[in-house]
């Protein structure tokens, strides 16, 4: 895990971030593909996604949460972030870490979000 850490940290130059972008946009479109099993919006637009970031090896970190602590689903869900991240063409791995601070609450949901769920 160390190692992994060390990877994560690397610091990336102008043509790194460059080079990485469309990847990441392609990770974003991933993700959107994901839906919350209780709420009817992608993972994405519902800011379950605390953290996102590519390294230099095509590997991506995610630090994510979920609307309840314990989500039944969770494993389920895990599985598919994982699934959808490494099926990006170019992307080597995906590492999820779960986390539960700060507790997510609705003012995380994006504008898209609120519009499908009726909220503005």
């Amino acid at each position: 895990m160390e190692g992994q850490n060390e990877k994560k940290g690397q610091v990336l130059s102008a043509e790194d971030v460059q080079a990485l972008a469309p990847l990441y946009s392609d990770v974003v479109l991933a993700l959107k593909q994901v839906y919350d099993p209780e709420i009817p919006v992608n993972i994405y637009d519902l800011g379950l996604i605390y953290e996102l970031t590519i390294n230099k090896d095509k590997e991506v970190f995610i630090q994510m949460t979920f609307t309840a602590p314990n989500c039944p689903m969770a494993d389920e869900v895990l599985a598919d972030v994982k699934r959808a991240v490494e099926d990006v063409p170019g992307i080597n791995a995906c590492e999820i870490e779960l986390v539960f601070e700060p507790a997510w609450d609705m003012s995380m949901l994006s504008d898209e979000a609120r519009v499908e769920l009726g909220m503005d």
